[in-house]
C-alpha cells in the first residue's frame, strides 16, 4: 500500500545558505512578439509562461517590444527615472521616520519602483487604480503632492483622510487612486465592478486591479477572475510576483501552476508575464495592455516578475526567512540601475548627473518632510479637535450624533 504524504513548499535558500535563482528562465529580450490586441486565452500560452523583456544585461534595448514603443525620447526616460528615484527617496527618509518613532508604520516598494511609476505613466485621466499596499509609486507617477502623501503617513492635520486609515493606504480619487483596503484582495473585486460601471456608462475609462502573489490565494482573486470572464469589461489585472508575501515563499501561493499569469488562461482571459525590473518593458506591455482594455476586448491579466528588497514593512524582519544577500542576487537587477544604463548607453544622462539628481530629489523629499512633520508627528503630536470624529461619514450627519457631538460640547 502505498504511503500518503503531504507536501509542503520550500524556498530556494534559507537564511543560512547561499541564495539560488537557478530555477529562473532568463529568456532573451526579444523571444516573444507583440501579440494582437484580441489575442485568445487560448492563443496566450507562450505568453503566460514566458518573459517579456526589452533591456538586456548591457543596457541595450532590443526586440518587437522595443519597436512596439517608437522612439521614446529622453525627457520620457528621464522622467521615468525622476519618478523611481523620487519614490526611492521617499522610501528612505520614510523607513528612517518610522525606526525614529515618528509614524507607526511604512512599507516600502524599493525594487519594484519600475512597475507603478511605469503603468501610471500609459494610464488617461479619469482611469482607477485599485490598489494594495505596496503601490505608492502610482501616486508619484501621478503628481501626486508630497505634502498630501507624506501627510496620510503622519496621521496629521496634512492626512487628506484625517487619520482614519493605516499609515501608507492612501486615498486619492482626483489621481486615479481608489481607497486601499486593509482586507487584501477586495481591490480585485472592486476593480472588476467599476469597469464594468464604465462599460455601462459607455465612457472609455478603465480600471487596474493590483494584488501581490501571496493574496492570489484569496477567494477575491478567484471571484474576480470569474466575474471579469463572464461580463468582459476593461480591467487590466496586475499581480506583483515580488517573491515572498510577508515571510511565506511565493510557492505556498503558487501551488504546481507553472506562473500566475497561467492561472487566467483557466478563465478564458489572455495573461502575459513580464521582467517588472525592466522600466521598458513596464512601459511596453502596460502600453499594450491598457490599449486592449480600452479597445473594447476584455481583460487582461500581467504578472509582474520582480523582487521584494526590502521587508516587507516596518514590523517585518527578511532575514529570519531568507537568505543574506538575496535581493543583490537577484538575475534580473535594480530597475533604477538598468534605465540608468540604458540612459547612459544612448548618451541621454551620466553618472555625474544621475549623483545629482538623487542629492536633488533627496533634498526635495527631505524640505517636503521637514514641512510636513511641523504639523505633527507620533513624537510631537499636534491634536485636532475631538469634533473630527463626527465629521467625514455622514453626508447628512444624524440626529443622535448631532445630539452626542453638542453633549462633547461642540
Amino acid at each position: 500500500m502505498s504511503k500518503v504524504t503531504l507536501s509542503y513548499p520550500h524556498p530556494p535558500a534559507r537564511p543560512d545558505q547561499a541564495p539560488d535563482f537557478s530555477r529562473i528562465d532568463r529568456s532573451a529580450p526579444g523571444a516573444l512578439d507583440v501579440p494582437p490586441l484580441d489575442i485568445t486565452a487560448q492563443d496566450c500560452w507562450p505568453y503566460a509562461v514566458g518573459l517579456i523583456r526589452v533591456l538586456d544585461d548591457d543596457g541595450q534595448a532590443a526586440g518587437p517590444w522595443a519597436d512596439y514603443l517608437g522612439d521614446l525620447t529622453a525627457d520620457r526616460l528621464k522622467q521615468g527615472l525622476r519618478d523611481m528615484l523620487r519614490m526611492r527617496a521617499v522610501d528612505q527618509r520614510m523607513q528612517n521616520a518610522q525606526r525614529q518613532g515618528k509614524t507607526s508604520f511604512y512599507l516600502q516598494c524599493t525594487g519594484e519602483e519600475a512597475i507603478g511609476c511605469g503603468f501610471q505613466r500609459q494610464l488617461g485621466e479619469g482611469d482607477m487604480n485599485f490598489p494594495t499596499y505596496r503601490q505608492q509609486s502610482l501616486l508619484i507617477a501621478a503628481d501626486y503632492p508630497l505634502e498630501s502623501l507624506l501627510g496620510q503617513l503622519y496621521s496629521n492635520d496634512l492626512d487628506p483622510l484625517q487619520g482614519r486609515q493605516l499609515p501608507i493606504m492612501h486615498s486619492a480619487r482626483d489621481y486615479g487612486f481608489f481607497s486601499i483596503s486593509g482586507n487584501l484582495g477586495t481591490q480585485y473585486v472592486q476593480a472588476v465592478g467599476w469597469a464594468m460601471a464604465c462599460a455601462l456608462r459607455g465612457n472609455d475609462k478603465i480600471a487596474a486591479g493590483w494584488i501581490g502573489d501571496g493574496a492570489t490565494a484569496s477567494n477575491d482573486f478567484h471571484s474576480a477572475l470569474l466575474s471579469a470572464s463572464v461580463y468582459q469589461p476593461p480591467v487590466v489585472l496586475n499581480v506583483v510576483n515580488n517573491q515572498w508575501a510577508i515571510s511565506t515563499y511565493t510557492g505556498v501561493a503558487a501551488g504546481r501552476s507553472q506562473t500566475y499569469a497561467a492561472r487566467a488562461l483557466g478563465y478564458g482571459i489572455p495573461a502575459i508575464r513580464v521582467d517588472g525590473n525592466d522600466y521598458l518593458a513596464v512601459l511596453a506591455v502596460s502600453k499594450w495592455a491598457i490599449e486592449r482594455a480600452r479597445g473594447g476586448h476584455g481583460p487582461v491579466i500581467i504578472e509582474w516578475f520582480t523582487y521584494r528588497a526590502a521587508a516587507h514593512s516596518t514590523s517585518d524582519d527578511p532575514s529570519a526567512y531568507r537568505a543574506k544577500d538575496e535581493a543583490a542576487a537577484w538575475p534580473f537587477g535594480d530597475p533604477v540601475e538598468r534605465l540608468k544604463a540604458h540612459m547612459i548607453l544612448r548618451g541621454d544622462w551620466t553618472e555625474d548627473r544621475h549623483e545629482q539628481t538623487w542629492a536633488e530629489l533627496l533634498a526635495e523629499v527631505a524640505e517636503v518632510q521637514k514641512r510636513v512633520e511641523a504639523h505633527g508627528t507620533f513624537v510631537n503630536p499636534k491634536p485636532v479637535s475631538p469634533a473630527a470624529i463626527f465629521t467625514g461619514v455622514y453626508a447628512d450627519m444624524p440626529e443622535h450624533l448631532r445630539r452626542q457631538r453638542q453633549e462633547m460640547g461642540y
